[in-house]
């Protein structure tokens, strides 16, 4: 092998490594949020704050993924659905791992500061309480579940303070939608990753247990992420409306989410949990499709 060639190698392999510790796949799921929330806030479309609200909330979202990486390092060692991760693997150093986190972060709230200085603030926010309160939390208690469900509900919201430069009762509803969503999405991940979750200590079920105080608590969320997904169709969230036909396609991808929680109410097996987590991604898709295609029509 020719010099050029293992240099090209090594740059290429620190490029994979670099994408798997920002989780890429992760970070443009969450970014379609942002683009969601955009195209339902704007005005006036503007090409560069669109691209710029992309490239920053990529980067931003990454870049928290990073300093999660790097806290929970020796954690993520201990559990076979992370151990393969670059820090943990050793295929990246913390020293590289800061580098390119620190990078990404300028990167992305750079970006989102040319749109707004209020865009940029909520990025920088969620990084905080995603990197600084949520990641130290997760060891200690579940609450730290809540916790993380803020930054987890900021990027919906974001397109539309980034479009609008404006905080009011629509981004509140927005950032409701996603804040009472993330629960029955994570805590069916933590029903099915039990065993692994606990051999790094981790115990992030509402009851700390599987059991049926944390399965009616999933139902009891699921019901609050249904009412939040319809509250547009009543005239009460400002400028962010629904359609009675939206809000009936809403109310049904949301029964579908209800129905895999009861589900596993009656059969706690992890297969269950699993389909419950699958359902609830496509619910959050879904429901901002929907939201977007009853802008338009």
């Amino acid at each position: 092998m020719s010099p050029n060639t293992l240099t090209t190698s090594i740059e290429t392999s620190f490029i994979k490594e670099v994408i798997r510790l920002g989780k890429l796949r992760l970070s443009t799921s969450v970014v379609f949020s942002s683009v969601a929330g955009y195209i339902l806030g704007f005005t006036t479309f503007n090409w560069t704050h669109f691209i710029l609200l992309i490239i920053g909330g990529i980067t931003v979202v990454a870049a928290s993924n990073a300093l999660n990486q790097m806290y929970e390092k020796d954690r993520d060692a201990l559990m076979n659905r992370t151990k393969n991760r670059p820090l943990p693997l050793g295929t990246l150093s913390m020293r590289q791992a800061w580098m390119v986190s620190l990078v990404l972060l300028l990167i992305g709230l750079s970006a989102l500061y040319y749109i707004n200085p209020m865009t940029a603030y909520f990025g920088a926010l969620s990084v905080v309480l995603y990197a600084v309160v949520y990641t130290p939390l997760k060891a200690r208690t579940p609450m730290a579940v809540f916790v993380g469900a803020f930054p987890g509900a900021i990027p919906y919201m974001l397109g539309w303070v980034a479009a609008r430069n404006d905080f009011d009762i629509e981004t509140g509803t927005l950032f409701a939608q996603q804040f009472f969503w993330q629960f029955p999405h994570f805590w069916a991940i933590a029903w099915f990753s039990y065993d692994d979750y606990a051999k790094a200590g981790y115990y992030l079920l509402p009851s700390r247990h599987k059991d049926r105080s944390s399965q009616l608590f999933i139902i009891v969320y699921t019901l609050w992420m249904i009412a939040v997904g319809v509250l547009p169709a009543f005239g009460i969230t400002g400028e962010l409306t629904l359609s009675p036909v939206g809000a009936v396609l809403v109310g049904a991808l949301g029964l579908w989410v209800l129905r895999q929680a009861f589900a596993l109410l009656n059969d706690g097996e992890d297969k269950v949990a699993r389909k419950l987590m699958f359902s609830s991604i496509g619910y959050l898709t879904g429901m901002q499709i929907i939201y977007i295609i009853d802008r338009f029509i």
